[in-house]
């Protein structure tokens, strides 16, 4: 590799699934900017998140460790003191470090965002941190008529009802998209390179849009999951079970035409954040900055929009885990479809060896800079057999979503975690919970609607997979628990010397 530092432009989506962008083979969805950033591209077609939920798996992306090393495992808890993310690094590097839209941090505080390591920002984590919102408080400022107003409220009275009464561009995906552009223009005048982390909200539901989003897939007859039964629901491990229950038992009653209208929004959604983004990538060009600025575009989790029943994600269905990766930089990264299994761990150790950084020792993960450059100054590229996955499920416990009241030895509300494991090949995927298990074969059975766990035929497939998930817990925190260098006299004097300097 002959460049070295360029700029990073890390664009993160918020619940967005593999299956929804053109590029990935969906054939009626509209997203012509990701298409086109594909073309460009290295695009994973085997790509899985570490934790299907939002602040484990964006931690994951940031600090290439997995959830239960960097222990940040619930949404709107604190992070540990020792975590150090990606963007304190780079800062550390000498980069200029700036984000807009979600962080998810926690306080959901500027001052404490900037702690993380980001020199500058524009924070907007929606829901009950609205009070810390700075795109709140832009749109509070108009003083127009939107500006009292729920910002998700939908119009009423029209055939398609997430038709939001904001119009396009006080949304906030826009918002987000332009504020991206202003914190681009004003890092871009840095002598130092940038990082910049543009994080959209959409397309998490509520499914609210606005027009001409909204109605953009109006007439779409989009395939939509199948209704499933109440036995097929109290088959499921008990956590999952509990999560699908968690507002009553409507989610696998719920009509189709409500559902349809739900993925046309979703799909709205997705493509005004196309739009945003491809506003803000010819910027970039304009800029004159697109031969020196690594991309990557992703999602931090899926959605499980009724699949098996269910919404939302903290679920181990591909539909919740397998989310869109594409990273690009102009004349080292080699464009191409990649097919090879990879995690988000990998993400951060792979742009540290892109930009010419060392790689921390801490990270977990494992580069495929290798895979997608031919310079000899990466690491060799080690191909996966296995990807890994664990969740902690606090809402089926207390039913709630912010009073995750942890007690040492008491659990939560007295009840402990359900906490779950899970590891997946090409061929099968095996998820471990306390009291439960369940194995797919996916090459056969791709929708996961069998599990396989308990048959007689299966008991070793599950021994092996258990055992490898046992070694992947045992070894993934090895670097934390043995000391990088060991002790020893070296001569009669006493003298000491770290073993592996001396030969």
């Amino acid at each position: 590799m002959e460049k070295n530092h360029p700029n990073i432009l890390f664009i993160m989506a918020d619940q967005m699934r593999f299956d929804c962008i053109g590029c990935n083979g969906n054939t009626i969805i509209k997203t012509p900017s990701l298409d086109s950033l594909a073309e460009k591209s290295a695009i994973f077609s085997s790509f899985f998140i570490q934790a299907p939920v939002c602040v484990p798996s964006r931690q994951t992306f940031f600090t290439g460790r997995y959830p239960r090393s960097h222990k940040n495992r619930v949404n709107y808890t604190e992070m540990n003191d020792d975590v150090t993310l990606i963007q304190k690094r780079l800062q550390n590097n000498g980069y200029k470090t700036g984000f807009v839209g979600k962080l998810h941090y926690f306080p959901p505080t500027m001052e404490y965002a900037l702690t993380t390591g980001f020199d500058h920002g524009f924070i907007h984590d929606a829901g009950p941190t609205d009070s810390y919102s700075d795109y709140i408080k832009w749109i509070k400022s108009l003083k127009n008529s939107f500006s009292e107003e729920n910002y998700r409220k939908c119009k009423k009275g029209t055939e398609n009802p997430y038709i939001t009464k904001l119009p396009s561009e006080l949304h906030e995906t826009t918002w987000c998209g332009e504020k991206t552009r202003e914190l681009m223009k004003k890092m871009s005048r840095n002598e130092e390179p940038f990082f910049l982390f543009s994080s959209y909200w959409k397309p998490h539901s509520p499914f609210e849009v606005p027009e001409p989003w909204a109605t953009m897939y109006d007439n779409e007859e989009i395939m939509i999951p199948d209704e499933v039964s109440e036995e097929y629901i109290n088959s499921l491990p008990e956590p999952v079970r509990k999560l699908a229950y968690r507002e009553g038992k409507k989610y696998f009653k719920t009509g189709s035409e409500e559902i349809l209208w739900k993925y046309r929004a979703y799909y709205g959604a997705v493509s005004q954040i196309d739009h945003e983004v491809g506003l803000t990538l010819e910027l970039l060009k304009e800029l004159g900055l697109e031969e020196n600025t690594l991309v990557v575009f992703c999602s931090d989790h899926g959605d499980m929009l009724y699949g098996h029943g269910l919404i939302d994600k903290n679920f181990f269905f591909d539909e919740a885990i397998h989310t869109p990766f594409m990273i690009s930089y102009p004349g080292i990264i080699e464009p191409g479809n990649y097919n090879e299994l990879t995690e988000s761990t990998d993400v951060l150790s792979t742009i540290f060896e892109l930009c010419g950084l060392e790689v921390p020792y801490d990270n977990q993960g494992r580069s495929f800079a290798g895979l997608i450059t031919k310079s000899d100054n990466v690491s060799k590229y080690i191909q996966r057999e296995f990807v890994y996955a664990e969740n902690i499920i606090p809402e089926v416990i207390t039913n709630e979503y912010i009073d995750y009241r942890y007690k040492k030895d008491k659990g939560i509300k007295g009840i402990r975690h359900p906490d779950a494991k899970m590891i997946r090949s090409r061929k099968w995927k095996y998820n471990y919970y306390i009291d439960s298990e369940e194995l797919f074969d996916l090459e056969n059975d791709p929708g996961e609607t069998e599990n396989l766990a308990y048959l007689q035929d299966y008991r070793d497939v599950v021994q092996k997979l258990r055992k490898k998930l046992l070694d992947w817990m045992i070894t993934a925190d090895e670097s934390d628990q043995i000391a990088p260098g060991w002790f020893s006299v070296k001569s009669d004097k006493g003298d000491w010397e770290i073993w592996d300097k001396w030969k």
